[in-house]
């Protein structure tokens, strides 16, 4: 069968509602995951006829139109943990306790609550999680204190938190502690690492719609399905989305990361340089007046086989090679500020 009528390995997997793309890549690389019996390399293809298992369980495919997905809106209560594993007490699948593998799209903090989506179409996750195709989310949430004037102001330009600084969004007070803000991205605890950034604390955060599904009517621990033209708008709006990561690292450009000297300049490298090769006894390294450089020590070598040097007060060496000049005669066997070893000992 041609290439143009098979399906990527993980897609496969997602659209059959097993888990999503991210989750299926994980299964393909703990090599949980066979097709015809056999291990798939990577960037396996699956082509009609083809039996795809994951710890030996068949994997069905999806129905084209996916007139068999699931899609639940869910009003989490505080508590309720967004994971799948069945382990963790209190997790969002055991809430729920739907006849069908479902999973859900995103995550709500346990402190958190308000509408989460859950769905068995694992194809339409990445595609909404995706920060760079700027789908809303609307929080209402309640502070500890009085907010400012100049709150919404700078929640709204970005604040800096996890490294980076969060994108612009809107944001209105809608009370003395309150305030609505929508989002398009979502790092981890986002809003509340905002408050916390300006001084305030969260008491309740409440998400009161995605995209274009709001959370109405429901009550914690309410869950309802989708209505057609809920899931009509989501794969309007989720058409021209990108859901894989990997096409994303490719087209954008990475960062040019600034040289890290550790605390030394090239300069202290370089004297550094000059220093391990001269070696001056003094340990200092040769820069300007600091030090003997090898002029100086050659000069004194010429001085010894000679007359001896007039003894007085030394000058600041100049450049390297060159003998300082005396700036005052009188006094001898002084040097600057320091008392000095007659010439014979600091020639050694």
């Amino acid at each position: 069968m041609s290439t143009d009528s098979s399906i990527r390995l993980n897609k496969f997997i997602s659209d059959s509602g097993h888990c999503s793309r991210r989750e299926a890549d994980k299964l393909i690389d703990s090599n949980r995951v066979k097709i015809n019996g056999r291990r798939p390399e990577l960037g396996s293809r699956v082509e009609a006829g083809d039996v795809v298992t994951i710890d030996g369980q068949e994997i069905l495919g999806s129905v084209p139109d996916k007139s068999d997905r699931v899609y639940l809106a869910y009003n989490k209560p505080v508590g309720i943990t967004c994971t799948t594993e069945r382990s963790v007490k209190g997790n969002i699948v055991d809430a729920i306790d739907h006849d069908e593998r479902i999973f859900p799209i995103g995550r709500l903090d346990k402190p958190s609550e308000g509408l989460i989506l859950l769905t068995s179409d694992g194809d339409i996750v990445n595609k909404i999680l995706r920060a760079e195709n700027a789908h809303e989310k609307e929080y209402l949430v309640a502070v500890n204190k009085s907010i400012g004037s100049d709150f919404a102001g700078k929640m709204s330009r970005g604040i800096p938190i996890l490294d980076t600084v969060t994108k612009p969004c809107k944001v209105s007070v809608v009370g003395r502690s309150a305030f609505r803000i929508t989002l398009t991205q979502g790092l981890n605890r986002q809003i509340r690492r905002m408050c916390e950034y300006l001084g305030y604390e969260v008491t309740q955060l409440v998400r009161l719609r995605i995209m274009s599904v709001e959370l109405g009517k429901l009550k914690p621990g309410q869950w309802r399905n989708l209505n057609q033209h809920e899931i009509d708008q989501l794969n309007v709006a989720i058409a021209s989305s990108k859901s894989d990561s990997s096409e994303q690292a490719r087209q954008s450009p990475r960062k040019k990361r600034k040289p890290r000297h550790h605390g030394r300049s090239a300069r202290s490298d370089s004297a550094q340089t000059r220093k391990s090769s001269t070696k001056p006894k003094s340990g200092k390294s040769v820069r300007g007046g600091e030090g003997k450089s090898d002029g100086r020590r050659a000069q004194s070598r010429l001085a010894k086989s000679s007359a001896p040097a007039k003894p007085g007060k030394a000058g600041k060496q100049g450049k390297a090679g060159r003998p300082g000049k005396s700036t005052k005669t009188g006094k001898p066997g002084k040097s600057g500020s320091r008392k000095s070893s007659p010439p014979s000992r600091r020639r050694k």
